[in-house]
């Protein structure tokens, strides 16, 4: 694997927190376990794998902003650079023991994501990418987004908003338009490995709203480094301060983004 010093940095950050994470998936009986709101819950593992990051990438970069999900944000020395960490995106999955959750950590630099990895530590896959030199898979697999022309043929991944959110109407009005049009939609429960399925092909497009930063930061770069398009949902919103992505392969989008927006 060929990597940046800073993107070497973030894999080596991950698969350490994700070792960590490993050891408490499975015993979520012994887990100590806060509730942060409904569906939306907290662990120790999750703290315990944001401190591995923190620890790692700050003590490898001091100078460097952050902002995390779990301990918040810190400007830094250097205000043109920050990472982006979810320690652990897919917190219900793994509390539930289903093996789809993972690390995502992202490298901003001016406003724009130059370095992404998202690590799936349950299925041992690392998806990476820096700006410019594409996306891959563990050490040496590139990653291009899916082939697929046609709606009818295409799956497409989202989540389905928990709790009261306000977002509920909107997104069954989605599912409405979206069902008889494609193959299927999916909703794994995890943003980051949502885009990073694009990214290889699995999913051909995915569509979100109410979205936090650290949950789609590094997989937006995941998919635009795949060959695939990236929008915000709202046409001219920015998409990380608005939470609301879309996303597919070049063939389908415009199709796809008609339907989603209405």
């Amino acid at each position: 694997m060929q990597g940046s010093a800073n993107l070497n940095l973030m894999i080596k950050a991950a698969r350490r927190a994700g070792k960590s994470l490993v050891k408490d998936f499975r015993e979520v009986e012994n887990l100590q376990v806060s509730t942060k709101g409904p569906g939306d819950f907290v662990s120790k593992a999750d703290r315990e794998a944001e401190r591995i990051i923190k620890e790692d990438l700050m003590g490898g970069r001091p100078t460097y902003g952050w902002l995390g999900e779990e301990t918040g944000e810190d400007q830094g020395q250097d205000p043109t650079r920050r990472w982006i960490v979810d320690p652990l995106d897919g917190t219900t999955n793994y509390l539930h023991g289903m093996p789809h959750w993972a690390v995502s950590i992202a490298l901003e630099h001016k406003g724009e994501i130059i370095s992404a990895v998202v690590h799936d530590p349950a299925k041992d896959e690392t998806f990476w990418a820096e700006k410019g030199a594409g996306c891959w898979l563990n050490d040496s697999r590139r990653l291009r987004v899916s082939g697929r022309r046609t709606m009818s043929e295409a799956v497409f991944a989202t989540g389905v908003p928990f709790g009261a959110k306000k977002t509920l109407p909107a997104m069954l009005q989605d599912l409405a338009r979206l069902m008889p049009a494609c193959a299927g939609v999916r909703r794994w429960g995890a943003a980051s490995l949502d885009l990073a399925y694009v990214a290889a092909g699995r999913y051909d497009g995915y569509w979100e709203r109410e979205l936090q930063p650290w949950d789609i930061a590094a997989g937006l770069l995941l998919v635009k480094e795949a060959g695939g398009t990236v929008e915000p949902l709202r046409e001219g919103d920015d998409i990380l301060s608005k939470g609301a992505v879309i996303s597919a392969n070049g063939q389908v989008f415009d199709s796809f983004a008609k339907i989603i927006r209405g």
